[in-house]
C-alpha cells in the first residue's frame, strides 16, 4: 500500500491550500507580517511566493534547486541590507506552518505506516529547511564580505594620494599605521600611477608613519623594486630612527633601489629647482 507522505500528494495538498497556508504563516511571523510590503518594495522579494517555493523544494527533496534558491536569496537580502532577524523569523515560521499542514494532511488520511513515514519526513523537512538556512547565511555573509573588501579597497586607494608636483615628479605621503594589506594597495597604486602619470621621480615621505612591522617593511621593499623596474627613481624622506633600526635588523638594503633624504622640503627644493 502507498504511503500518505508521498511527495506529490503533499505538494498537491499544499498548493491546493496555499491561501490557508499563507494565513497560518503570517500568524506565525508577526514581526515579518507587518513588513511584507516594505521588503517587496526594498528588494523586489515576494516573501509569500518564495515561501511556497521553499516548502515545495523541501517536500519534493529538490536539494539542488533549494540550494540555488537559498544562494540567490542570501545575495538579495545582503544587497538590499534587509534585516536578518526578519529572515530568521520567517524561515522558522515556514517550518512551523509546514508541519502544521502536514499534520492536517495526516489527519485527513489513514496512514498504514505512520512511524516509519514520520521519521522519514521529519528528516526530509528539517534537513531541507536547515540546508536552506545554512546556504542562505553563507551566501549572505560572502556577499557582505566581498562588499566590505571592495569598500575597504576603495578607501585605501583614496588614502594613497600620489601628488604630481611637476610633469615628471610626484610625491606620495604615507600616514598612519601600515599592514600587509595596505602595502599591497600602495604597490598597486604606485605601479599604476607611475605608468599613467609618466612619473620619473617618486618622492615617498614616511614622516607620518606611526608603525610598520618587519613583514610590511619587506613588502615596502617590493614597492621600491617595482618602482625601479617601471623606470622611475624613488626617494624616501622622513625616515624615523625606529623604522631605520627595524630595516637594519632584517637586512633591508634601501640604497640598491632608492635614495634617502632627510626631509620632504629639502627634496622638493632640490628636485623642483
Amino acid at each position: 500500500m502507498g504511503t500518505i507522505y508521498d511527495a506529490s500528494n503533499i505538494s498537491a495538498y499544499l498548493i491546493e491550500n496555499n491561501q490557508e497556508f499563507q494565513k497560518k504563516l503570517l500568524s506565525e511571523a508577526i514581526n515579518v507580517a507587518g513588513n511584507i510590503d516594505r521588503i517587496l518594495k526594498a528588494g523586489n522579494i515576494d516573501l509569500l511566493k518564495n515561501a511556497q517555493r521553499l516548502v515545495l523544494y523541501v517536500v519534493e527533496d529538490r536539494t539542488e534547486e533549494l540550494i540555488s534558491f537559498a544562494e540567490v536569496e542570501g545575495v538579495a537580502w545582503a544587497k538590499h541590507s534587509l534585516t536578518l532577524a526578519f529572515k530568521l523569523e520567517w524561515v522558522h515560521a515556514i517550518r512551523r506552518a509546514l508541519w502544521h499542514f502536514i499534520k492536517l494532511y495526516d489527519q485527513s488520511n489513514k496512514n498504514v505506516n505512520y512511524v516509519g513515514d514520520f521519521f522519514e519526513l521529519e528528516h526530509k523537512v528539517n534537513d531541507g529547511i536547515d540546508e536552506f538556512l545554512n546556504t542562505f547565511f553563507i551566501s549572505y555573509s560572502f556577499y557582505k564580505d566581498e562588499l566590505l573588501l571592495a569598500q575597504r579597497k576603495l578607501v585605501e586607494h583614496l588614502s594613497v594620494p600620489i601628488i604630481p608636483v611637476s610633469p615628471t615628479v610626484a610625491v606620495l605621503p604615507l600616514i598612519g599605521t601600515f599592514d600587509s594589506y595596505r602595502m599591497e594597495i600602495i604597490e598597486e597604486k604606485v605601479l599604476t600611477d607611475i605608468s599613467r602619470l609618466r612619473i620619473l621621480t617618486l618622492i615617498i615621505d614616511l614622516s607620518g608613519i606611526s608603525n610598520m612591522d618587519e613583514v610590511t617593511i619587506a613588502q615596502f621593499q617590493k614597492v621600491l623594486i617595482g618602482t625601479t623596474l617601471m623606470g622611475a627613481q624613488s626617494i624616501i624622506t622622513g625616515l624615523r630612527p625606529e623604522l631605520v633600526r627595524k630595516m637594519v635588523k632584517i637586512g633591508i638594503d634601501l640604497h640598491t633601489y632608492t635614495k634617502t633624504k632627510a626631509t620632504l622640503q629639502q627634496t622638493l627644493n632640490e628636485y623642483l629647482v
